[in-house]
């Protein structure tokens, strides 16, 4: 794979999740088109830059050589694995960088802030609102993206929340937009949203990044009627949980389960804790951001319940689905059984059954079919 090369370092850089003989590179030209930029502002020694939504490091790895105090912020648990592993990677401390999660705040005030532009806008609008109170006299806001994925909105919102922006000129078909801070009205966040559900009686807490954060999304709305019963003392993951509802609406006909919900978006672990809370009190669970099932003890649970993702930031494909099903089945008893949804065109049926012993279809909709793949 070809290396970073900027005027701070030039790094190998590998991408999260482990892919063999991945095609994808670690960094683009947004990338390199922030560092260039933000090299040629001089900044003073032992300036504070705040870094967001560095997908693999590629930002925060280049100025962790001692040229400012930075710091990484973002929702992706795989992005601050990539992070910690590029970081060792080019012979740094794997924790030179701090990280703080996106459900949680930052810590004084920043000189410049590189954002890489999320694809959910809501997570972009809710960081340019907790930036109130962290941004130093003359600090700058500079985000990047590749032009195909750089909504006017993205620009909308940093007018509306930092200050006057400008854009600027393509390179390699990346665009920045720069803006200074300027007195603005202290802004309330929109987020966390809520809605509610009717079967079963639930009123669920989204915050930002949470996929489908306005109403429940139709592949979800297809499997709750659908999930598994009679499960008894069941050992039960959620996996890939975003608000939690898969589990919750579980547990509660199940209260005899066990549960643990995980998900990669730091933003959905809050989510589904708090709506747990809500639903459940303080019924004992397991909630944590995680890279799926990866640290769950073999021949550990007994039921998987999945609505798999079919992109990870701007790419799409089955990937993430296909490694979430062989972790399921490395995490499963033998005769335990994952159940997902998934669109009919992608054709899981027949990719379930290169790994489990049997695979039936439990329902259908004209979109969706809901699987039971056993081990």
């Amino acid at each position: 794979m070809p290396l970073l090369t900027t005027p701070y370092a030039e790094l190998d850089l590998i991408r999260q999740p482990d892919q063999a003989n991945d095609p994808l590179q670690a960094f683009d030209a947004a990338d390199e088109y922030l560092l260039e930029q933000l090299h040629g502002q001089a900044l003073v020694a032992g300036s504070r830059v705040l870094v967001l939504n560095d997908s693999f490091g590629a930002l925060a790895v280049s100025l962790a050589s001692g040229h400012c105090q930075v710091v990484s912020s973002g929702d992706s648990h795989l992005a601050r694995m990539a992070l910690e592993k590029n970081l060792a990677r080019n012979g740094l401390a794997f924790d030179s960088v701090p990280f703080v999660p996106a459900s949680e705040h930052w810590q004084g005030t920043f000189d410049r802030v590189l954002v890489r532009v999320p694809k959910t806008l809501a997570l972009l609008e809710e960081q340019l609102i907790r930036l109130q109170g962290h941004l130093a006299p003359g600090a700058l806001v500079i985000a990047g993206a590749m032009i195909k994925h750089l909504p006017r909105a993205a620009g909308d919102l940093l007018e509306k929340y930092i200050g006057p922006v400008q854009a600027s000129l393509a390179q390699k078909k990346a665009r920045l937009l720069t803006a200074s801070v300027a007195e603005r009205r202290t802004a309330q966040s929109p987020y966390p949203t809520r809605y509610q559900l009717d079967m079963p009686a639930l009123e669920l807490v989204n915050h930002a990044n949470v996929f489908c954060r306005d109403g429940l999304d139709i592949g979800t709305r297809a499997f709750l009627p659908h999930l598994p019963g009679n499960l008894g003392s069941a050992r039960v993951a959620d996996l890939g949980c975003g608000n939690g509802v898969l589990a919750i609406a579980s547990a509660l006909a199940n209260p005899d389960a066990h549960y643990t919900l995980v998900d990669e978006s730091y933003m959905a672990v809050q989510s589904a804790q708090e709506n747990w809370q809500a639903a459940l009190g303080e019924r004992a669970v397991t909630v944590l951001a995680g890279d799926g099932l990866a640290g769950v003890e073999k021949q550990s649970l007994d039921v998987v319940l999945c609505n798999p993702p079919f992109h990870q930031q701007q790419v799409v494909g089955d990937f993430l689905a296909w490694r979430m099903f062989q972790q399921a089945r490395e995490a499963l008893v033998v005769g335990g059984a994952l159940y997902i949804v998934g669109n009919r065109h992608l054709g899981y049926h027949s990719k379930l059954a290169r790994l489990f012993r049997g695979v039936e279809q439990v329902a259908a909709t004209p979109k969706f079919v809901i699987l039971k793949a056993r081990k």
